[in-house]
């Protein structure tokens, strides 16, 4: 397992520099999808995971909003499961493969900057490209600030012009709109389909696209449906995916009620209102030879399908995934049994359905096959019942602590020799290691012994979102963690509660609850860890600069600032940047570039006159209270 798992990671690696760092990416969306699922299945503590994205610096535009990715999907049911989540409603898009864009137009309607999406929280600004795009309107007909989102993309027909040259569309675009000679991009000929809108009061997502259409964008073809329809929308658009002048790697589903859309919020990573459905990759009959179940270190018990070898996507498939217990009852195996097995996005063997029964039937376990305990279901979920107590949950979880505090050396034959010697029972006896007991392991010598204390020395100190991430606590990743670290001291952090988390933006209820409840899951292991490692807070909030917790909103047109760079000065300094004007808003900053009041101004008055402490100051007076 850890010869494949250490070629995953070498892989994953590898095409993530290809695609972000080089812009030569050398296997299709769909399969490095698959690659990245296939780890966090295998090795969800994986320090590769957190590595995603672009490891150049250089962005310079920060996103007022993140520009999150979509979570994906590759069947009917996990489909039906996103669509019960909401009431109401869903627009259906074909997901173009382009280059995720954002154009924000000020309070006048004139465009002032683009930015590729980046790494979701910054991205380049690209705005003398996007300017000579020619479905990209100049100017829009409003008098309050919009940002427009969409895919910048070369036509295929414009393509035709490369073919043989360039791999894809998709990359010879994106090459085209970082070009640092604008009339050069120009030569390109891109394109730019819009599928979102920012600062608008509408109830639908629908009227977004009518606005759209209206102020002149080019808007991507939509149709709504009703939650019954979803799976035929996707048939319908799949069955149009030839007659495009683009390129397209899914089908795109979002709620299209916008309260819905804010009930249901989103994760750290993607919008839980929409959902990307995948094209699908090539199918084939089998039978089943078994079933195997593995433990994570959460102590999730998850079973795979080992099945007869069959050739899918030019590949021989014997092992194919079941998803979860609750799947693999729905199914009903039995070894023998004839099932229909796809590899999704053209990578990922998944068992879709069952063609003919078999024989000896195929049972959950009842015991953890690790450590022989007991199990319990929730929901469609199988768990070890005492995961603390589980040789390969603690393994796992042991690994994924030493990954995350990159203390290098202690791979996953030396942690198991650690656990079955006895010499380590939970991460915390890391810090009671001695060069003397790891010299009598197994290919272990004293120079090496020396080394790997000398790591684990090197971590006596530790930052609070580091610690928080190591720890293992389920949705608390490097954007939480990092959010949560900013609260105060591991004291104060461990005394928060559901709501004071869940009211942060980007958090929400599910999250926050997820927080809470881990931390005091693991208070007796925080608690052993603290007796070994100092850890080191950040700054909170309310020891930082003179907007420290105040919220500031900007209106008009900037002369001496960047909106983005003001708006990242002001949370530099404690504050907050809602985008709109609200009851209990702060300050109101009002740039000198000219132009008449705007909506935002005229609120805040009127709030202002019926006693809101509301103070609205000029730029000018905004540049001395943030030197």
């Amino acid at each position: 397992m850890t010869a494949k798992r250490e070629e995953l990671e070498a892989a994953i690696r590898r095409h993530n520099r290809l695609y972000w760092d080089v812009g030569r990416p050398e296997i299709t969306d769909a399969e490095y999808d698959a690659l990245v699922r296939r780890l966090k299945a295998i090795a969800p503590e994986s320090a590769v995971l957190d590595e995603l994205g672009p490891s150049r610096v250089g962005f310079v535009v920060t996103h007022t909003n993140p520009m999150l990715s979509l979570d994906k999907c590759y069947g009917a049911d996990e489909l039906r499961a996103w669509a019960e989540k909401f009431e109401g409603d869903a627009v259906v898009s074909p997901k173009v493969d382009g280059c995720a864009s954002s154009i924000r137009y000020d309070e006048r309607g004139r465009l002032v900057l683009a930015a590729t999406r980046g790494d979701g929280a910054q991205g380049e600004d690209v705005t003398a490209n996007v300017r000579r795009i020619r479905n990209v309107p100049k100017s829009l007909r409003v008098k309050h600030a919009v940002e427009v989102r969409g895919e910048v993309y070369m036509p295929l027909s414009v393509f035709e012009r490369y073919r043989g040259e360039f791999a894809n569309p998709r990359n010879l675009a994106a090459g085209a709109l970082k070009l640092k000679e604008g009339d050069e991009s120009a030569e390109y000929d891109l394109a730019f389909l819009a599928y979102d809108a920012l600062g608008l009061a509408v109830e639908t997502e629908a009227d977004k696209l009518r606005f759209l259409a209206a102020h002149g964008f080019s808007v991507v073809a939509h149709e709504v449906v009703s939650p019954d329809g979803l799976e035929a929308a996707y048939e319908r658009v799949a069955a149009r995916r030839a007659a495009f002048d683009f390129e397209i790697d899914g089908v795109v589903f979002k709620t299209n009620r916008v309260r819905e859309q804010r009930r249901l919020g989103s994760t750290a990573h993607h919008p839980r209102y929409a959902i990307a459905y995948k094209l699908q990759g090539d199918a084939g009959e089998t039978s089943v030879v078994d079933v195997e179940w593995g433990v994570s270190r959460t102590g999730a018990i998850t079973p795979v399908a080992v099945v007869a070898p069959v050739v899918l996507s030019g590949a021989t498939v014997t092992r194919a995934s079941l998803h979860h217990a609750g799947r693999f009852v729905a199914l009903g195996l039995a070894r023998g049994t004839r099932v229909e097995v796809m590899r999704r996005g053209g990578v990922i063997p998944n068992v879709e359905r069952v063609v003919a029964p078999g024989g000896e039937p195929l049972v959950e376990p009842t015991r953890c096959p690790s450590c022989g305990g007991a199990t319990r279901r929730d929901g469609d979920f199988l768990y070890c019942a005492a995961p603390e107590s589980c040789t390969e949950a603690r393994v796992a979880e042991f690994l994924h602590f030493v990954r995350i505090l990159e203390i290098e050396g202690f791979g996953e034959k030396l942690v198991r020799q650690l656990f079955e010697r006895g010499f380590v029972s939970d991460v915390a006896d890391i810090f009671r290691l001695t060069a003397e007991t790891l010299s009598g392991l197994e290919r272990m010598g004293d120079t090496l012994a020396a080394k790997l204390i000398r790591a684990v020395e090197a971590r006596r100190e530790v930052g609070l979102d580091l610690f928080l991430r190591s720890i293992g606590i389920a949705e608390l990743g490097k954007h939480v963690a990092g959010i949560v670290a900013g609260l105060g001291d591991l004291a104060r952090v461990r005394t928060l509660t559901t709501d004071e988390l869940a009211s942060i933006h980007s958090i929400g209820e599910t999250i926050a609850a997820s927080v809470v409840s881990g931390l005091a899951a693991k208070a007796h292991l925080i608690d052993r860890l603290l007796a070994h490692v100092r850890v080191v807070a950040a700054p909170t909030r309310e020891q930082t600069g003179p907007l420290a917790g105040k919220k500031v909103v900007f209106t008009g047109t900037l002369a001496k600032w960047k909106r983005a760079d003001a708006q990242k000065r002001v949370r530099e300094l404690g504050g907050e940047t809602p985008d709109q004007v609200v009851k209990d808003l702060d300050l109101l900053v009002v740039g000198e570039g000219g132009g008449e009041k705007s909506s935002k101004q005229k609120k805040a008055e009127a709030l202002k006159g019926a006693g809101a402490a509301i103070s609205i100051i000029s730029e000018s007076e905004f540049s001395k209270l943030v030197s």
